[in-house]
């Protein structure tokens, strides 16, 4: 394993803790408040870009149609920003200087490669009340933010003004509104969406529609149609032609979806022109008071989603399809990489592992699978 990486990895796992002395919701905020001074602080900024150099060895990686720097990202729902009840208190609290987006620049800086949002066209707010656990023997958390975030009219204004601090890789989610079931509205809310973040200049290496949000009220299975997915994608791929951007569009899935609805996703993806899949978004299962569900990830998911890429990986072969698989669900060490490394799948999203392995996971895990 890479020194550096090790160093701060075993450090972080005596520390961690005391950490998780704190709930996580008030961890997770904690986390925010600190995110958003160290994007303005330069002399943080240098110790993680020293930090990231040290600890991380580049090689060019293509995939879903674009080339990453690394194997490994970070996927949405860190960097997503703040949440709001609508689009003119957003665009007030960005006109006022405020941080619509925590980690904007810091996080980047330190891990490499993010995904960020999900982004809805409009504001929301997001669930109130406990959104956020942790489940730490089995190494997981489980979230009903609620698709938290400032809008993607706010979050474009906000990227465009920083544009030239923004990652040289990074990747841009979108979502649908819950509770918006109108086909074509979905269409037309998402299509406006990306237009805002185009429109603002804004490069990303990938596009991610995200066809699956369990952490909200909706019925995050009921969305993945094959019909509405080839509409929806489709819209979307129109648009970024009309920009004249060779931005890939990527669509995320959920776990324990039959072989049936995996095969008609692929068909509706890449007839459409998506050049990717990725597999999978969190675990919609019962919080721990019982109240309601909420999205697991980490290692409960591990095995869901890893059922879900293989199931993809060999569809694909078979439908001939011309998208490639990211996957996406309880990568924390690299023996769980290695899993899906060995269906052929050879880029991945992690999120839960920064919790659980400490802020230089992805360098920790990737040093691990060729240990």
């Amino acid at each position: 394993m890479n020194p550096i990486a090790r160093l701060v990895t075993n450090g972080y796992s005596l520390a961690r803790p005391l950490l998780f002395r704190q709930p996580p919701q008030a961890a997770h905020q904690a986390l925010l408040r600190r995110l958003a001074m160290w994007d303005d602080d330069p002399r943080i900024l240098a110790a993680l870009r020293r930090l990231h150099a040290l600890s991380t060895q580049h090689a060019p990686l293509p995939i879903g149609g674009t080339t990453l720097n690394f194997p490994l990202m970070l996927a949405a729902g860190f960097v997503k920003g703040e949440g709001f009840a609508s689009e003119a208190q957003a665009l007030h609290a960005l006109e006022h200087g405020h941080n619509l987006i925590p980690g904007w620049r810091a996080v980047p800086t330190l891990v490499g490669q993010v995904e960020f949002g999900s982004f809805t066209r409009y504001p929301r707010l997001g669930n109130s009340g406990t959104v956020l656990w942790r489940d730490v023997p089995n190494r997981s958390l489980q979230n009903r933010v609620g698709l938290r975030n400032p809008g993607a009219r706010a979050a474009a204004y906000f990227l465009r003004a920083r544009r030239e601090h923004l990652p040289p890789v990074f990747g841009i989610n979108l979502a649908v509104s819950p509770n918006v079931s109108d086909p074509k509205q979905q269409a037309a809310e998402l299509t406006e969406a990306a237009d805002l973040f185009l429109d603002a200049h804004l490069r990303p290496a990938w596009l991610t529609l995200n066809l699956s949000c369990p952490n909200t009220e909706d019925d995050p299975i009921g969305h993945q149609t094959e019909a509405l997915t080839r509409t929806l994608c489709q819209s979307l791929i129109a648009l970024i032609q009309q920009h004249r951007q060779p931005i890939p569009l990527w669509v995320k899935v959920s776990p324990d979806l039959s072989s049936a609805q995996y095969r008609a996703l692929i068909a509706a993806a890449s007839e459409a022109g998506a050049r990717a899949i990725v597999a999978t978004n969190t675990l919609s299962r019962p919080t721990p008071d019982g109240s309601t569900t909420a999205g697991v990830s980490g290692e409960r998911l591990f095995q869901h989603s890893l059922r879900a890429a293989a199931a993809l990986q060999r569809l694909r072969y078979e439908m001939n399809a011309p998208v490639d698989v990211v996957a996406c669900g309880g990568i924390l060490d690299g023996a769980q990489w290695a899993a899906y490394r060995a269906l052929g799948i050879y880029a991945a999203q992690v999120w839960s592992a920064l919790i659980y392995r400490g802020p230089l996971a992805l360098q920790t895990i990737e040093s691990e699978t060729y240990a």
